[in-house]
């Protein structure tokens, strides 16, 4: 496996393990405050409300985790699941088990995800609820066993190592080296799981103990990138230079650090500067004697103030803390950038290779929309989506509402998971690469796609659009141009093919991929790049079919839209999910897009899939998708 293939799958993890943490902030903000206000040496000691203390952290906050990592996975039923595997990973254990969580909920998820894929099919009419509901009652049950058991002592135990080597690097003074690991770590979206996975267990034993913990303050720091916000505010260039303010803004007072990560991209060797703020801000805590009563969730100065204990030697030396590791970061930052001797970075390409290296990868900005555009006069809702719904996304919904009201628009503007779009939304704003999540999930809503949801041309389209009040029709280029199902060009009947078979993922695509080569459609080279694709990411899209197609490298060998469909009856392996049904696809200028919305509208009911899967000839299977997506207009 390359470097670069291992790169991908931590930074994978890395926003997989975020995903689990991020819609679960605000319990941790909750627990801080009742630590911070009534235990003992708190703000407002209350021995009675202190009691709350200990259940939330390690009761709720677990069990919250694993809910969000089972439901990851397989929705609200691998979330229950999750739950309940998780509840045994919590009792075999006396230490908050936020590691334990980040393994028993999606396993939970996993198991009864395979469970009911096994079952498809088999359950007679009317045992439905019996079986899903006992299933997973087992299934958790039988989880929480061996959570209790096997998985719980192993994570203490290992909890127990960290423990004993955190305590050795206190007392021999290297604990400022931890941010050799912690600032590349968020680089690769592992914050999350250094932070609450391994620091905030270990930070809880020693705050029971000494009444604070310098352990809270290691990730949530907002120094060190603060440092990299301000020298750009003076010593960027070009967009960079005129973002980073409401940037540094939205960081320190916010909490969100990703939002530094691209401005790090740009100049790639700004990292040492924050590994140097994070090493010397962690000296100064440790030589003050500072440290936080509960996590500083999110990372921001206004969090860390908040559960500071309420001593003035604790202010100073976590105030000390931040502002010592700003300084550091900020001076070696300004000496990179006054040496750079380059052109004016690109802010929004530096944002393009971050997205990519949280499993997306973005692409020009540009608008997709359904092929009725919108009425303006009916719209009264507007979803931002992003991948947990809580980070981006909530940053981008404030922005446009910012912009709505100001219009004077009656029009509300929310966030959420690209998972969770809701039925009602009529206008949807996504990411480049969630666009097309987002347009399964919502196919009836008019979709944007942007590449910055801090920064955005299309918003103020938006907002023009909607305040004259006339029909906004499909983007002109960007639209699908209408095609009938089988056209000759884009989706040829022989290009679909019945009754095959295949012993590998790899050995399918191939196939198809030579079909789209003798089809005119793509050069040989394309092939290697549809491989590629799957390998950086699973192709398998669920309901037993995958969608194979090139990375952006290989854009270029596309000649003209096409797409080769594969049935097989007998199934083949992908990643561990069964495929029956195969759409190879080549897009060029989106030409082909109409075509793949109607074979999307069938495929998102199973009960079309089997029908497809079961087609004893081309007409047959051509005939389902047609009339599917006739029946969903």
């Amino acid at each position: 496996m390359s470097g670069s293939s291992i790169k991908v799958r931590v930074q994978k993890f890395g926003n997989f393990l975020s995903s689990m943490i991020l819609p679960n902030i605000g319990a941790f903000i909750a627990w801080g405050l009742i630590t911070a206000l009534f235990i003992p040496t708190g703000w407002l000691p209350n021995k009675e409300l202190a009691t709350m203390v200990d259940p939330l952290v390690k009761y709720l906050l677990p069990i919250l985790i694993g809910y969000s990592g089972g439901k990851l996975v397989f929705g609200h039923r691998g979330g229950v699941v999750g739950s309940i595997a998780t509840a045994g990973v919590i009792v075999g254990t006396d230490i908050p088990m936020f590691l334990g969580a980040m393994i028993m909920g999606p396993l939970g998820g996993y198991v009864i995800k395979k469970f009911d894929k096994s079952i498809e099919g088999k359950v007679k009419t009317g045992f439905e609820m019996l079986v899903d509901n006992f299933s997973a009652g087992i299934l958790g049950a039988l989880l929480a066993i061996v959570a209790f058991y096997a998985i719980g002592p192993v994570v203490d135990a290992i909890s127990g190592a960290l423990a004993s080597g955190v305590e050795w690097l206190v007392h021999a003074g290297l604990l400022p080296l931890a941010s050799l690991f912690i600032e590349p770590g968020k680089i690769l979206f592992l914050n999350n799981a250094i932070n609450h996975g391994v620091l905030t267990p270990i930070a809880v034993e020693q705050a029971r103990q000494y009444g604070k913990s310098v352990l809270f303050f290691l990730e949530a720091n907002p120094g060190p990138g603060m440092g990299v916000l301000l020298a750009y505010c003076f010593f960027g260039k070009g967009n960079a230079k005129k973002s980073a303010p409401g940037a540094a803004i939205i960081h320190f007072f916010g909490g969100i650090h990703e939002i530094y990560f691209p401005y790090i991209l740009m100049k790639p060797l700004l990292i040492l500067a924050t590994i140097a703020g994070g090493m010397s801000g962690i000296f100064t805590l440790v030589t003050l004697k500072g440290g936080l009563v509960g996590p500083a969730s999110p990372g921001s100065f206004l969090a860390m103030l908040a559960v500071t204990p309420k001593s003035f030697g604790s202010f100073v030396a976590n105030i000390a803390d931040v502002l010592v590791s700003l300084t550091v970061s900020f001076v070696i930052s300004m000496l990179i950038l006054k040496m750079d001797k380059s052109e004016n970075a690109d802010l929004e390409e530096a944002t393009r290779k971050m997205e990519s290296m949280k499993g997306k990868k973005s692409r020009v900005s540009d608008v997709l929309t359904t092929s009725d555009g919108f009425d303006p006069k009916a719209v009264k809702k507007i979803v931002f989506a992003c991948d947990a719904g809580m980070g981006s996304s909530a940053m981008g919904a404030s922005l446009l509402r910012k912009k709505v009201k100001a219009a004077g628009l009656d029009i509300n503007v929310t966030n959420t998971a690209v998972s969770a779009i809701p039925g009602d939304a009529q206008i949807v704003v996504t990411q480049s690469e969630l666009t097309p999540r987002a347009r399964d999930k919502a196919p009836s809503a008019y979709h944007i796609s942007v590449d910055n949801f801090l920064s955005s041309p299309e918003y103020d389209l938006l907002i023009n659009q909607l305040s004259k009040g006339e029909t906004v029709e499909p983007a002109p280029g960007v639209k699908a141009e209408t095609q009938p199902f089988v056209d000759g060009t884009i989706l040829r009947k022989e290009n679909v093919f019945i009754k095959q078979s295949f012993k590998t993922k790899e050995e399918v695509i191939r196939f198809a991929g030579q079909k789209l080569v003798e089809g005119g459609y793509v050069k040989p080279s394309y092939v290697e790049g549809m491989i590629a694709r799957d390998q950086l990411m699973s192709t398998y899209m669920g309901n037993g079919i995958a969608i194979p197609h090139g990375t952006e490298d290989v854009k270029k060998e596309v000649l003209a839209s096409g797409i080769v469909i594969v049935q097989i009856p007998d199934s083949v392996d992908f990643d561990g999910n069964k495929v029956r049904l195969v759409f190879a696809i080549a897009g060029k200028n989106n030409g082909h897009l109409e075509i793949l919305s109607k074979i999307a509208i069938a495929c998102s009911d199973v009960i079309n899939v089997g029908e497809m899967v079961r087609a004893q000839s081309i007409d047959e299977l051509l005939e389902t998708i047609n009339k599917a997506a006739a029946q969903n207009g």
